[in-house]
């Protein structure tokens, strides 16, 4: 295994900002901090000017493989990350065949372990005939990063809606369980009013369809459930300022039986974005109105927002061209997510050490992750350097993801990912690859 040493370079972890060098050897973090002088072989990196973090922690895409390969797969898409400072992933159930057997799911870690250059594990998935397999993942607990459901509207049979089912999995589950939350009913009768109006339907009666009241009510459901066994519940993507009273920033993360997680594109764009993007900004739970942006940049700057993830899911560009009601919902974002944060630093909205908290610490706190998600002696040197001095525009070139196109094009960060290492292996550098190495299944500590 190489040996790393990152010289004179800003440390940014748990809190704080520090001077120094860095060095890893076999995969992990050796000594930080002071001066340290090179022993053997060992490759120095200038990190004057720059700073160095732990690799962001995406506990929500969709890389789409199997079966939906001509999108994405598990092999492009981590290229993308890790070129966006993305380190480790976890990958939901909504392939083809949707993840509803124990087979399926280590199908999926087979291809990764053969095609991934970052970190990886995958959800469980669910649905309303396969609660037998959903619970045999209470073996793997410590191997998995939780059971997936979608307590809303989606695709083929992964729609959990029996109640019974629900709560045999909320009582059973020994895993954490992530929940989509939207409320099919309530989106099913603004849809039929929709249509019954006889007008003309674009982009921007998406979240006036999937409004705040499926959200909210789904949620609080979940909520419920949860409560009632004292289920470890973490709930996706958060988009309305009226479901941030059902958390709390009253006690530490770490105590926490029910979190939350905001998506970027959530924290970025608003309704308002439609008129000029369209379908492109499609996606479920909707981007709504500028009021619930605000909320959720205050939830997430006072922690009652837990941590920040992209539900990176990539269509071509021709499913997102269909008309409104057929196009595809969802966008491709995990190449940009943390150049995007750097942005809102640059803006004076949020700290880089806050962004470093709600991309990595807390998102390892929170699956309870081993062993990665800070830069500490001993842990994976899963790390990133920035350069926040120059500044990189999103431009078709240089998007990596299979699907070729994303809702950010033209925009520039005032940052650059320079280098990222997985493991200790520098994958991404300047703009170049080395898949020489692949990345490694994520293990939890629960």
């Amino acid at each position: 295994m190489e040996q790393y040493l990152i010289k004179n370079t800003t440390i940014v972890n748990e809190g704080k900002q520090i001077q120094g060098d860095l060095l890893f050897k076999d995969g992990r973090i050796v000594k930080i901090g002071g001066i340290i002088e090179p022993k053997g072989n060992t490759h120095e990196i200038d990190g004057t000017g720059k700073h160095l973090i732990p690799g962001a922690i995406d506990d929500q895409v969709h890389f789409r493989e199997p079966g939906l390969t001509h999108k994405a797969n598990i092999a492009s898409e981590a290229r993308a990350a890790v070129a966006g400072g993305v380190t480790s992933f976890m990958e939901m159930p909504n392939t083809n065949p949707p993840v509803f057997t124990q087979e399926l799911l280590e199908n999926k870690y087979s291809i990764a372990g053969e095609s991934s250059i970052a970190n990886y594990s995958f959800f469980m998935g669910t649905s309303n005939d396969n609660l037998e397999e959903i619970l045999k993942t209470n073996d793997k607990k410590n191997e998995v990063c939780g059971v997936k459901i979608f307590m809303g509207s989606s695709t083929g049979n992964l729609l959990v809606d029996n109640p019974l089912v629900l709560e045999r999995v909320f009582e059973g589950s020994e895993l954490l369980i992530a929940t989509h939350c939207e409320e099919e009913r309530i989106i099913k009768e603004n849809l039929a009013a929709a249509i019954a109006s006889g007008k003309t339907m674009d982009a921007s009666w998406h979240p006036t369809i999937r409004n705040e009241e499926a959200c909210f009510e789904s949620s609080f459901r979940a909520i419920q459930y949860a409560k009632k066994y004292n289920t470890r519940l973490h709930i996706l993507h958060i988009s309305t300022a009226k479901e941030l009273q059902l958390f709390t920033n009253m006690i530490p993360l770490k105590d926490k039986r029910i979190t939350s997680e905001v998506c970027v594109h959530h924290l970025h764009f608003t309704s308002n974005d439609y008129a000029k993007l369209g379908n492109q900004i499609k996606c479920n739970p909707a981007i709504k109105a500028p009021e619930n942006r605000d909320a959720l940049w205050e939830a997430l700057l006072d922690d009652r927002l837990d941590v920040i993830a992209t539900d990176h899911a990539p269509h071509t560009w021709a499913e997102k061209q269909e008309d409104y009601l057929h196009a595809h919902a969802g966008l491709p974002l995990v190449q940009h997510s943390v150049l995007l944060m750097l942005h809102y630093v640059q803006q004076g909205k949020i700290s880089l050490e806050k962004v470093v908290s709600k991309m990595s610490h807390a998102v390892a706190d929170c699956f309870q992750i081993k062993e990665r998600g800070y830069i500490r002696e001993g842990y994976y040197a899963d790390l990133v350097l920035v350069d926040l001095n120059k500044p990189s525009t999103v431009s078709k070139e240089k998007i990596h993801y299979k699907c070729g196109w994303s809702p950010l094009e033209g925009f520039q960060f005032p940052a650059t990912i320079n280098n990222t290492f997985v493991n200790g292996h520098l994958v991404y550098g300047n703009g170049s690859f080395d898949a020489s190495q692949q990345g490694m299944r994520l293990q939890f500590e629960r």
